[in-house]
């Protein structure tokens, strides 16, 4: 298939200013671990960027009716959840994001809920404001994970008010679906806890079969107790502009969101509302093609990682960032260091899974240029099989 956009060649990134690639500068080892793809943004972001960039003047500004408009308009097409403006909340990242759900909800000593394997930023953020962090794990049962019900609500009874949720999953690449959703309102309705809702992989949905469906948009009740964070950032990689924003329906609630941000979280930057626009109004075509690209990427790694002995994968269903588990590989091998710092002696940078709470496991970022991902699984392959 001919895809209007070319997902064939990547930007050179080696000694630019990517953190990415200046982690292994002077190595011969292909990155793969943050997730940041390798492909240029979309031509009509460039083009917004450029045309901002001639008017020649940046002084302090707000966001105006086009972004909120843009915004608005994109979620309701693409989620079905039709939003006020006066629900957004501007905010410069997503994880700034949940750090002031954590200070907004919680006081020292109090609880904040998550299931591991997750998204490493979620494990700090309680500390950073002397609360507990409470877990529970997520079960891969067959070819997917899902959620451990039981230990969940029981970890939800240890004075948790805040639960944090990961949805699109990263690391293991889950959808929740309805009746999931559904399950997470009732227990946050019956321990009467704010939700922080982490959505920033919503429009990276691989499965043609599933949609994702924003936990706040399932009814008003779960809404009213929902801090829904979203970006353009992931979906159309531009996560160095610095964009984000909360949803937060709940007048009290909002408010006291914006009285957490008071003097410590500034403005977002203009050139990152002005992709904003763009991405969400005129990114679509891009973003289609660009999920051909990573569906036949995450196929490929699904297959590539199921003829390696020792290692298992589940489908991604979402994001393009594949959870890989070594443990059989690293006994068989009678191995006992980070698999990650296996596959980088093999020439491979891959995340480490003991940062998202789970030792033995590897995330993978398939969002490069089929090549180069043909290029990284043939160095796992002879690794793994030497």
């Amino acid at each position: 298939m001919t895809l209007p956009f070319d997902f064939a060649h990547g930007a050179e990134r080696a000694g630019s200013d990517s953190i990415k690639w200046r982690r292994y500068a002077g190595r011969d080892v292909i990155p793969m671990w943050v997730a940041d793809m390798d492909f240029a943004a979309p031509p009509p972001v460039l083009d917004a960027l450029r045309a901002r960039l001639d008017h020649g003047v940046f002084g302090y500004a707000d966001p105006w009716p086009g972004v909120l408009e843009a915004v608005i308009d994109g979620i309701a097409r693409d989620h079905g959840w039709r939003i006020q403006p006066e629900w957004l909340v501007w905010l410069p990242g997503v994880v700034t994001g949940f750090n002031v759900a954590v200070r907004t909800v919680g006081r020292p000593g109090d609880g904040v809920f998550t299931a591991t394997p997750v998204y490493p930023p979620f494990l700090h953020a309680p500390g950073n404001f002397e609360q507990r962090l409470v877990t529970t794990s997520l079960l891969r049962t067959g070819t997917r994970w899902e959620w451990d019900w039981d230990r969940s609500a029981a970890a939800l009874a240890d004075g948790v008010r805040l639960f944090m949720l990961c949805h699109p999953h990263n690391p293991v690449g889950r959808v929740f679906d309805r009746d999931e959703l559904g399950r997470i309102a009732e227990l946050a309705e019956r321990h009467d806890l704010v939700v922080c809702s982490d959505e920033i992989h919503c429009g990276l949905v691989l499965d043609p079969t599933k949609a994702h469906v924003p936990l706040a948009a399932l009814d008003e009740r779960i809404g009213r107790r929902t801090i829904t964070l979203m970006a353009p950032s992931k979906t159309w990689n531009i996560p160095a502009l610095y964009c984000a924003f909360a949803i937060i329906p709940d007048g009290t609630l909002r408010a006291r969101y914006k009285h957490a941000m008071a003097g410590i979280v500034p403005h977002v930057n203009v050139l990152g509302l002005v992709a904003t626009e763009a991405a969400y109004r005129d990114g679509g075509p891009w973003r289609e093609a660009l999920l051909a690209t990573l569906r036949s990427n995450a196929a490929r790694v699904t297959d590539a990682i199921d003829l390696l002995p020792g290692l298992a994968t589940t489908p991604v269903e979402a994001t393009y960032l594949a959870w890989i588990d070594c443990r059989d590989f690293l006994a068989a091998r009678g191995l006992t260091g980070s698999p990650a710092a296996f596959f980088e002696q093999a020439g491979v940078g891959l995340s480490d899974g003991r940062d998202f709470g789970l030792p033995g496991f590897v995330r993978l970022n398939f969002g490069c240029p089929p090549a180069r991902l043909e290029a990284a699984l043939e160095r796992m392959r002879r690794a793994v099989t030497a």
